[in-house]
Parts: structure tokens; sequence; C-alpha cells
């Protein structure tokens, strides 16, 4: 008689809290991904983007651990990562059964395996919009929104190669995406909102609550992150394809975008727009998210 395929020894328990940082592109998720990441038991990789496609690609049928494998490995991410493909396969392979949440687990845990850490988490501004569809796959995800005040996230993104070109379109992304994150909180088990300010201006509280959010226990070791981000943000230095069509990212570019983040908290960074944004462009951000800011508590007067 056949005996059954024992199962991925991970499956035999619930997985532990594992935080996944999201928020508006240049609300400080580096910062706090360096954070956590510093944390004695915690490994956050780089910025994944491909979670999402695993969870289509399971929906619409069968996938098999060659497939999972392709998905994630000609991501245009997945140099940043650092690991190897035959080892996640063999890794893959052991899953049963093999679905959308245990084929991503075995990704995360091979990279915090790696790390020399117990547990994970991960660090995508975008997955804000699928917070839903992650939770399905990966109940174990438990949600932290960063939010930082939109005109400094105008101030920091607008011209970027990746930004608005205007501040009435840098307020309605930042309006958009805030409300479209809390509409997604609001559908799933574990969300929580984290403000850029608190971070910068007085982090040890902050962190700690997180800590508690993701039932993981306090270590001073996160508030010493600038000590281990350059080493850190070496994983992204290398050009990144940033279509199909042939166009790239300099590695100097991606690194550079983040080059603050590799210093202890920067209280300066806190309400930039005060000083680097026109009188004109301060009344058109308010009057375009104005009642957003409100509602979050920044000052429009």
């Amino acid at each position: 008689m056949r005996l059954p395929r024992p199962r991925h020894p991970g499956a035999r328990r619930p997985p532990a809290p594992a935080p996944f940082v999201v928020g508006v592109t240049r609300s400080g998720t580096t910062l706090l991904r360096l954070m956590l990441d510093s944390h004695p038991q915690l490994a956050v990789p780089p910025e994944t983007h491909f979670a999402l496609d695993v969870i289509t690609a399971f929906k619409r049928g069968p996938v098999s651990p060659e497939r999972f494998v392709d998905i994630v490995t000609t991501h245009r991410r997945w140099p940043d990562f650092g690991l190897d493909a035959d080892v996640l396969l063999a890794r893959v392979v052991d899953v049963e059964p093999l679905e959308a949440g245990p084929a991503l687990r075995a990704f995360y845990r091979y990279y915090a395996d790696e790390a020399g850490k117990p547990r994970w988490g991960d660090k995508t501004p975008g997955y804000l919009r699928k917070m839903a569809k992650i939770e399905k796959a990966l109940p174990e995800a438990r949600f932290v929104h960063l939010i930082r005040d939109g005109r400094d996230v105008a101030v920091s993104i607008t011209g970027l190669h990746f930004g608005p070109r205007s501040v009435p379109e840098a307020a309605h992304r930042w309006a958009k995406r805030i409300r479209v994150a809390r509409e997604q909180g609001a559908r799933v088990s574990h969300y929580t909102e984290l403000r850029y300010e608190d971070l910068i201006r007085d982090p040890e509280p902050a962190l700690r609550r997180l800590c508690e959010f993701v039932e993981l226990d306090w270590s001073t070791a996160m508030l010493d992150y600038h000590d281990r981000a350059p080493n850190r943000l070496q994983e992204i230095t290398r050009d990144l394809p940033r279509s199909r069509e042939g166009e790239v990212i300099p590695a100097e570019q991606r690194v550079g975008i983040h080059a603050l983040a590799s210093r202890p908290p920067q209280a300066d960074r806190v309400g930039r727009w005060r000083t680097e944004m026109s009188a004109s462009d301060q009344a058109a951000f308010v009057e375009s998210a104005g009642d957003l800011l409100t509602e979050l508590g920044y000052p429009t007067g």
C-alpha cells in the first residue's frame, strides 16, 4: 500500500504573522522595510510585485512547480533577491497541496532562510490595491499602510521617472491610492495605519506598536537600521528593465532614490512642502485633496 506523500513541514502549523508594508510611493515604505528587516527574527525582501501574478495563475487552474518558478524567476525583480531558481524549484516540489499561498511561502521562506531568520514579510507599495486577494492566499498577512502627508509625497515624487508631472496630478494620485488602500483595509482581517511623521519624529513607539501588531518581540536593532541599510540596498544595485520595450532604470538611479533610507531619521523630511512647494501648488493640492488631508489630520491652513 502506497503511503500518502507527507506535506511540507510548514503546513503542519499556522504560519507566523507576516507584515505586508503598503503605501503610496515615496511615503517611506523603504525606510520601514529596512527597520523591519533589521529585526533579528524577520527578513523582508526588496519589492516582489509577482505575488498577484502567482495568485492569478493558480486561480485559472492547476500550476506545476516548474510553472510557478517560471512566473517568479522571469519577473524583472527576480535578480534583486539573490536566490537560485533550482533551489526554489526543489523547495516547491515538496509543497503539497501546491496552491498560491504555499507556493509563495516557499519563496519567502527561502529568502528568510538565506538571511538566517525564521520569519518573513513583504514590502511592495502597490499591493495596497489587492490586499483582500493576498490575504485569501496568505491568511497570515498583516497589512501595514504607511501614510505620509500628500504634499510631502508630491515634493518627493514629482519629476522622478515614475512620478506625476504636476502637483495636481500628484494630489489626485495620492488621494485615490489612499482611499483604495482604506477600502481594501476594511475587507481584510488585519490592517493598520502608520504615519510616516511618527516613524521619523519618534520611531520607537511607532515600531513597538507595529511589533505588537505582527506578534513580534521588540528589538532595539530596528532603531539601528541605518547601520545595515547600505548593505541591504546593494541588492537592487543593478539596472532594472522598465518595460517590455527594453527601457531600463539605471542601477545608480534605483539606489539614489533610496539614499536617505541609509541615514538615521531626518526630522527635516517632515513638512518640506511648506518651504519647497510654491503657494500656488499648495493651493492646488488642497483644492484637489484637501478633504482627505483634513480627514487624516493634516493641516490645510
